[in-house]
């Protein structure tokens, strides 16, 4: 068969005309069908942005011709702005209500090297600031769709040569002290050195029924995609990649937003894949307008995670209640931890349930947070003068994990955690190569005092600390690799007031002395199914 001369396609339709031949029918036909196609375009609100002299040349500063295709297709009533395939150049833009990007498969909105072409504020404290590619504030129904690109251009605002070393904490309350995650060469697992940079790549503040789907969003130089004090959104089918070795570049972040859906993602980033937090205060930053709101309602399901931080993080300071958080059928891989859960200030977060998920997370290199960790969960303070909110209602449901650092249920005395529940978890808790630089600490950084933000310890397969009412069922644990002289009981529970074991299966760490596999101090209402030898209790 003789293949079609010219192809004409109207995708509102959801027809395709072939039309081939020399008779004079069939040019009226092909000229019948053109006029057709331009009134159907016309009529659907498609608008190309090389209608507006946009330059798909990897040079031209396209910014200006982009943003009056996006004004024009708001000002006409809304439709979609299309990116054809090819490179334009990019500073920050804008979308409006009812508009939609569509990145067609080959296109590539890239960010400009010179700060210049963003957009920017002078801030008290933080001097000039400047916006990512896109920032849009206060529309409604707005999306990014497609099999496009938008490209950060994370190789111009860092230095590779050089990785940041550890402040916030310090390292002399780590068992290595100096030595901390020291490499004797190069970088090792960085983070490189930051130079001036634009703030988040792809923001959404204030705005209501925001669908992103199916782009790739890479490369950003600080947080990828950013939604806040948004309600209603579909994140579904997206690609965010970043390099591991860069420092604040989130994959996605949602802060004080409602009822969000995330689903079927890619995330691979240097910083937390996804962030989950719930601003309580006004901030006069990009993307932190008057966002004083809870987040809740938001559930990730069928995503595929890595970070060089957290796979998944929820709460941290300035932190309004986050709540009704469900996340379920993800994968989370080479990670320097998996899930963190974070209460630093006023504001509580509850009801967050894990299920159907597989880790694997080891030490890194560098100043990273996290220390190897699968699952973290703590509630310690790290403002003065606020009402510490508390953890609460929160299931582990149907995990494996594989981790080269013990699971950690962290709660005090002023804010215990309550009410959590393991239930048919399984750890295989691995040894490492980093161990003699990095193992055997805690990381609680975002807290108070230096002594408790890194800091040596004996560690168990599952610590639980100053917790009330807890559950754990079908807790299977194995030790694997060389013994190390700070590992030790299989559990260790310290000031807890209702805990359940059973069905636990596991004991103390190869080589240690510790002979029981469970270990309780200060612990009252305890039931069990496990042996009395298999159990020391300490009052």
């Amino acid at each position: 068969m003789k293949k079609p001369q010219n192809i004409f396609l109207n995708e509102s339709m959801g027809s395709v005309f072939y039309f081939q031949g020399k008779t004079m029918k069939s040019i009226l036909c092909l000229l019948l069908a053109f006029l057709w196609c331009e009134f159907s375009f016309a009529q659907t609100g498609l608008y190309s942005i090389l209608d507006f002299g946009a330059v798909a040349n990897g040079k031209t500063v396209n910014t200006h011709s982009i943003q009056k295709t996006i004004d024009v297709c708001a000002e006409k009533g809304g439709g979609s702005v299309i990116v054809p395939p090819g490179i334009f150049l990019t500073g920050t833009l804008s979308l409006k209500s009812h508009v939609n990007l569509v990145l067609m498969a080959g296109s590539v909105l890239r960010g400009s090297s010179n700060l210049s072409d963003y957009r920017s504020d002078s801030l008290p404290d933080y001097g000039r600031v400047y916006y990512g590619i896109i920032y849009t504030e206060n529309a409604e129904q707005v999306s990014i769709t497609g099999q496009g690109m938008i490209d950060g251009n994370e190789s111009v605002f860092f230095d590779w040569t050089k990785a940041k070393v550890i402040e916030w904490g310090g390292t002399k309350f780590t068992r290595q002290k100096e030595n901390f995650r020291k490499v004797n060469s190069g970088i090792g697992d960085g983070p490189v050195v930051p130079l001036d940079r634009p703030r988040q790549m792809v923001i959404f503040s204030n705005c209501k029924n925001v669908v992103i789907r199916d782009v790739s969003i890479n490369n950003a130089p600080f947080w990828t995609l950013h939604l806040a004090d948004c309600d209603g959104a579909v994140i579904s089918g997206v690609k965010i990649h970043a390099s591991l070795l860069t420092p604040n570049s989130d994959g996605l972040d949602l802060t004080s937003c409602s009822n969000i859906r995330v689903s079927d993602c890619d995330i691979r980033t240097g910083d937390d894949a996804i962030a989950i937090t719930g601003y309580a205060y006004h901030f006069e930053l990009p993307g932190y307008k008057n966002i004083r709101h809870v987040s809740e309602n938001i559930t990730v399901t069928n995503c595929t995670l890595q970070s060089s931080s957290s796979g998944i993080r929820i709460g941290f300071l300035d932190q309004n209640t986050v709540r009704n958080i469900h996340v379920s059928n993800c994968t989370i891989t080479n990670s320097n931890r998996g899930i963190g859960i974070f209460l630093r200030d006023e504001g509580s977060l509850e009801n967050i349930t894990f299920s159907n998920l597989t880790i694997e997370t080891r030490l890194h290199t560098g100043d990273w947070w996290g220390n190897g960790e699968p699952i973290h969960v703590s509630a310690i303070r790290g403002k003065e003068k606020v009402k510490l909110g508390q953890i609460k209602n929160l299931t582990f449901r149907d995990i494996y994990c594989k981790g080269e650092s013990g699971l950690l249920l962290y709660g005090t005395d002023e804010s215990p955690l309550d009410n959590i529940l393991f239930e048919n978890v399984k750890f295989e808790l691995t040894g490492s190569k980093l161990n003699s630089v990095a193992g055997g600490n805690i990381d609680l950084r975002g807290c108070l005092g230096d002594e408790n933000q890194l800091f040596s310890r004996d560690l168990p397969g599952l610590l639980i600390r100053h917790a009330k009412n807890v559950t754990v069922s079908g807790f299977s644990l194995v030790w694997s690799g060389e013994p190390q002289p700070w590992q030790t009981w299989g559990i260790e529970a310290l000031s807890v007031s209702g805990f359940d074991i059973s069905k636990f299966t596991g004991s103390s760490a190869r080589g240690s002395r510790k002979k029981a596999s469970v270990h309780l101090n200060k612990v009252d209402r305890f039931t069990s199914d496990l042996a009395a030898s298999q159990v020391e209790i300490v009052k």
